[in-house]
């Protein structure tokens, strides 16, 4: 079956030549992670390609793969006591490699930005919203929305494993105790509400997706808690040698979290910090069409903080991203990046 695509379809073109497609058996076999999330995530991106490509509409265009990974089996340890996020893509990536699966769909801030080779990330959905929010237990008194973090009571357990998220608060609120707390967005609200935490901080993207609203969140500004790179965007990987599955996925990429994606993990990259380095990266695309990146490097306990922006045309995404990237690690101490 031909996977070409349709010729009136209203999708972005592909940046890359067009290449005429072989003929594809199908099903084709979508990997993911077996959390809620990472389902939510999945069925999403069938959707949209059998809406952009109608010959996938059949019921059996698509299986879906559930992998289990290293980051999902352990969950007693921070991911930068393991290794890192990549720890969420190990398996995945193996499995794409070795043919047991033809598409990857990833939380894009979960991917490292080195692709192992043979395997590259094609296509980046549309974003949805990548700002934190900070959510209280069960007794805490209202959070002041002008002042989210300022207004937790001395002395409360933050639970995050976030080294991210930690840093930047204890930055501000040397005060407070930071727990770990791991697992899905489900485990993580029950071992809220079952108190292992006085408060917690988690992705809005993830709670919208989950068509969830704790009582009491605060959703944090971007400028503040600085989001990480690639926070809120689905991506989709597939072996680099199939250019077919290249095209198909060209029409359905968003151009603008192709363009933030890029800038934040050039940023990424040119930082090139270990995984216990706190790094934040938070791209958008202004009114007049320029992109806006702040960047953030930190120590896990919050005695340093560095955060800086920068701005200039979306088509220099990269370069920006790799720009204030090579800025904040200039100006950083060595012992940061370790």
């Amino acid at each position: 079956m031909s996977l070409a695509r349709p010729a009136s379809s209203g999708g972005p073109a592909p940046e890359s030549p067009r290449v005429r497609p072989h003929v594809r058996s199908l099903p084709l076999r979508v990997g993911t992670r077996g959390s809620p999330l990472a389902l939510w995530q999945t069925r999403c991106f069938v959707g949209m390609v059998t809406h952009f490509c109608p010959v996938l509409r059949a019921a059996n265009a698509f299986e879906e793969h559930v992998i289990n990974t290293s980051g999902d089996r352990i969950q007693d340890r921070r991911l930068a006591d393991l290794g890192g996020k990549g720890l969420f893509a190990k398996e995945i990536h193996e499995a794409l490699l070795d043919h047991r699966i033809d598409f990857a769909v990833h939380s894009l801030k979960d991917l490292e930005t080195e692709m192992p080779p043979g395997v590259v990330l094609a296509c980046t959905l549309k974003r949805e919203d990548s700002r934190d929010v900070l959510i209280p237990g069960p007794g805490m008194a209202a959070l002041d929305p002008a002042d989210p973090i300022g207004s937790i009571p001395a002395g409360t357990r933050l639970g995050t494993a976030s080294l991210r998220r930690q840093a930047q608060v204890l930055h501000v609120r040397p005060d407070l105790k930071v727990g770990m707390i791991r697992g899905n967005i489900q485990s993580r609200l029950r071992k809220l509400a079952e108190g292992e935490a006085g408060a917690t901080l988690l992705a809005l993207a993830g709670l919208r997706r989950m068509d969830l609203s704790p009582e009491g969140m605060v959703v944090l500004d971007p400028e503040a808690m600085v989001p990480a790179a690639g926070q809120g965007i689905i991506g989709v990987t597939v072996r680099a040698e199939d250019t077919e599955l290249h095209e198909l996925l060209g029409g359905i990429e968003d151009r603008e979290a192709r363009a933030v994606s890029r800038a934040e993990r050039g940023l990424l990259a040119a930082l090139d910090g270990s995984c216990r380095t706190p790094i934040g990266g938070h791209a958008r695309l202004l009114p007049d069409g320029r992109l806006h990146l702040t960047g953030l490097v930190a120590r896990p306990d919050g005695t340093f903080l560095l955060k800086r922006s920068l701005h200039g045309p979306a088509a220099d995404a990269q370069r920006i991203g790799e720009e204030l990237g090579a800025s904040l690690r200039a100006d950083s101490p060595a012992d940061i990046f370790g």
